[in-house]
């Protein structure tokens, strides 16, 4: 069949528009690739959220204790986007247990003996899977790995009890490289003087670190120190050992 000249003209452009589309379609993947490397290559340092990323945690749990023991509205003192002032103070080491104690029965109203409290507040804390205790292991042995933990006296001990218990390890800086807890730099998530606590401590460059993080409002306060981030949403179903192959490096 003989085609006219116009015919072949615009069958040519054609042509020539969708070679010249291919070749941009395979410069972009190109480029998305490299950026994709290069940003795998650039990480040498993780920083791990605990609870939510590393421990099993239920907020629901203290909420329904202090239920039980009679404050039906803990939720207005205490959930995972926000707390009241006596909780700022106990995460960030400015009050003891003794005082946090004090300051809860004040602020709540309600009379709890001391077991009781402890028991409530630490209802939340659930099990640290084994699966993820053996990632953490294998992930320390490809970057420089650190924990950053918005957390109190009261559930370090319990963790760490738990860690005792289940797997004969001492503490969980057998898992990193460095531990940074709240009580402990007196500064809490998503502060930026808290990231920028680490960053310092350890001299490294948030360029090149990757901060982990099950709440967005921590997530936030990383990105704006430049550190690249990864938010565990729950609601994607996320996990940290979906984040990682089984040699314990990035994906």
């Amino acid at each position: 069949m003989k085609y006219s000249a116009s015919v072949r003209n615009r069958l040519a452009k054609l042509i020539n528009s969708l070679i010249f589309a291919t070749i941009l379609l395979a410069i972009f993947a190109a480029l998305i690739f490299t950026w994709i490397s290069d940003l795998l290559i650039m990480i040498k340092n993780i920083i791990f959220d605990l609870g939510g990323v590393v421990l099993n945690i239920d907020y629901n749990l203290t909420a329904q204790e202090f239920k039980k023991l009679g404050l039906q509205n803990f939720d207005s003192f205490y959930s995972q986007a926000k707390q009241s002032h006596v909780f700022d103070l106990f995460e960030k080491g400015l009050i003891s247990a003794e005082k946090f104690r004090e300051m809860f029965r004040t602020t709540t109203g309600i009379i709890f003996c001391d077991m009781e409290l402890d028991r409530a507040w630490n209802a939340m804390l659930l099990d640290l899977p084994k699966e993820r205790v053996d990632l953490l292991l294998k992930v320390k042995q490809n970057y420089n790995t650190y924990l950053l933990s918005n957390t109190n006296i009261i559930h370090y001990e319990a963790y760490t009890n738990q860690l005792q218990q289940s797997f004969g390890i001492p503490n969980l800086g057998v898992l990193f490289h460095k531990e940074f807890y709240s009580h402990e730099i007196h500064f809490r998530k998503p502060e930026r003087e808290c990231f920028q606590f680490v960053l310092d401590d350890q001299n490294i460059i948030a360029e090149e670190t990757l901060f982990i993080d099950d709440s967005i409002q921590h997530i936030e306060g990383a990105k704006d120190l430049n550190i690249n981030t990864f938010y565990m949403d729950k609601t994607q179903n996320r996990s940290i050992l979906k984040l990682f192959d089984m040699e314990g490096k990035l994906k």
